[in-house]
């Protein structure tokens, strides 16, 4: 063997060894290449699930804002039909306290009226029972 038979063989076993790692490693992508690829499609089905999901419940608080407004529309509506009563049994609150106020000033003037009355009274008999004393001592 010749020197350049010798180079030649160690060039065709360093290529040889060279093919053997390029061999693996390609295997070795084309695994981590499969299971990213089964990555992304298990991730794709997740995102695709999970806006479904998140579609259908936009849909039902959607459904459920509407019915917080028609029910709050109608509370308000309500509400405003029976503000004119509220009003009235405000109104008739006034009422009853100035018919109180009232009563009582009445009571306390009929009672000033009756010690009047009284006072008055006592005067008359004291008046006539003085009349008849001075018409007995005339005669």
């Amino acid at each position: 063997m010749t020197g350049g038979e010798i180079a030649g063989l160690i060039a065709a076993s360093a290529f040889a060894v060279l093919v053997l790692f390029i061999g693996f490693l390609l295997v070795k992508i084309s695994k981590t290449v499969d299971q990213v690829t089964k990555t992304v499609d298990e991730a794709n089905k997740t995102i695709s699930v999970i806006t479904n999901d998140v579609d259908i419940l936009s849909k039902q608080v959607e459904g459920l804002l509407v019915k917080s407004n028609d029910l709050l529309n109608d509370v308000n509506q309500k509400v405003a039909t029976i503000d004119p009563l509220f009003q009235a049994v405000a109104d008739l609150s006034e009422s009853v306290s100035e018919l109180n106020l009232s009563s009582r000033n009445l009571i306390s003037k009929v009672g000033a009226v009756g010690k009047t009355t009284a006072k008055a009274g006592v005067v008359s008999k004291v008046g006539g029972a003085a009349f008849r004393a001075m018409r007995s001592k005339k005669k």
